[in-house]
């Protein structure tokens, strides 16, 4: 929980289980996420190696992260997660 127990990781993680995606887009998915959370996370995911953060040389830059082999290993509980929070809706 120490890895992903925080309000926006699980979001940004899930949000990359289909593939990688760049900043800016990752970003619009999570609604409610300032820039300043939204980079700490990432750099957080990044450190614990669950993200990697490709940087790709072109003006203006442009930067993709995506799940590394730690990260593709919580797929399981975050489709889980999304289901329970997807039935827990229906049953309110």
């Amino acid at each position: 929980m120490q890895l992903i127990g925080t309000k926006w990781k699980p979001l940004v993680l899930f949000h990359l289980l289909d593939q990688p995606l760049r900043s800016g887009k990752l970003q619009k998915h999570i609604n409610g996420i300032s820039n300043k959370m939204f980079t700490q996370t990432v750099r957080e995911l990044e450190r614990d190696g669950l993200v990697f953060r490709k940087v790709y040389p072109v003006v203006p830059p442009r930067v993709e992260y995506g799940l590394t082999k730690r990260g593709e290993t919580l797929r399981d509980i975050l489709l889980s997660l999304d289901k329970w929070g997807v039935d827990d809706a229906a049953s309110s």
